[in-house]
């Protein structure tokens, strides 16, 4: 992917190295796992905070600091040009739409981290806050993406932010809210199934900003596209579900099965219009 040469996005808040003390997440590992199965790649984490056994210490909060990595520096700078071309790709497409995009602000952070949303740890993995309007990423997800899931690239990082990207996208469009409203009027599955609706909109999104992107600037290089596509299969539902608990259980998919995160982030990629991206009228995902 050709990165060096883009302009660093400003809108990055860093708060790596520093630890969040006095919180207490309960629920045990069994949390954790839930977590990684239905929050992987964007999701309000207020609805965990509430839904689980999730308790916050009134002491004061203890910070601890340490310094990046070169490693971490080099990502972190990576990430502020990923956001950078998604800044300069939705402002175009939001002004052909005759709206105004509001640039998020991108939060690093290790470990812990509070948003508006409640306090996380990096066990969620990346998310975005529609009441604070950031994205929230520790770096070390990169290292996870790449070992754990075996996702590796740099378009797959790419992917990971600009699917983060389309949750602000769609909190801009008014699109979150509607779906928010119906799931409290709906049962848990109806829930789930509109979470899936919503979360294979942010992949198609995040096609868009690379169709638009790569038209514009020339980003990608051979391979990333098959390392995108890659990413996006390995972080479905199924494959999540199937290597934590050895079963799938299709009613409890928040995000989408592998093929469906697949076919939608390439169906934005192939098209470049947000048009073309409308799950929730789809009559097959």
């Amino acid at each position: 992917m050709r990165w060096q040469m883009g302009r660093r996005s400003d809108n990055v808040e860093d708060r790596r190295g520093i630890g969040v003390g006095g919180v207490a997440l309960g629920g045990g590992l069994g949390t954790i796992i839930l977590v990684v199965i239905a929050l992987f790649l964007g999701v309000d984490p207020s609805v965990l905070l509430q839904g689980g056994d999730t308790s916050v210490s009134t002491a004061p909060p203890a910070i601890e600091r340490r310094a990046p990595s070169p490693e971490e520096d080099q990502l972190k700078d990576f990430a502020a040009v990923v956001l950078g071309d998604t800044e300069d790709t939705w402002r175009a497409v939001f002004g052909r739409m005759n709206r105004e995009y509001r640039d998020p602000k991108l939060v690093l952070f290790t470990s812990m981290v509070r948003s508006a949303c409640g306090t996380a740890q990096s066990a969620v993995g990346p998310f975005y806050c529609p009441e604070d309007q950031k994205v929230y990423l520790d770096l070390s997800f990169f290292r996870d993406l790449r070992e754990r899931f075996r996702a590796p690239g740099e378009f797959a990082q790419a992917y990971v932010i600009a699917h983060e990207v389309g949750h602000h996208v769609q909190n801009l469009l008014g699109i979150s809210e509607k779906v928010r409203s119906l799931q409290e009027r709906g049962d848990q599955r109806q829930a789930n199934a509109l979470s899936v609706r919503l979360e294979l909109q942010a992949d198609c999104f995040a096609g868009v900003w690379a169709n638009n992107a790569n038209r514009s600037r020339r980003i990608l290089e051979q391979g990333d596209i098959e390392q995108g596509l890659n990413a996006a299969a390995a972080i479905g539902d199924d494959r999540l579900q199937g290597q934590s608990r050895g079963y799938v259980v299709p009613d409890a998919f928040t995000h989408g099965s592998s093929a469906q995160r697949v076919r939608w982030f390439k169906r934005g990629l192939d098209i470049g219009d947000v048009r073309e991206c409308d799950t929730f009228k789809a009559r097959q995902l």
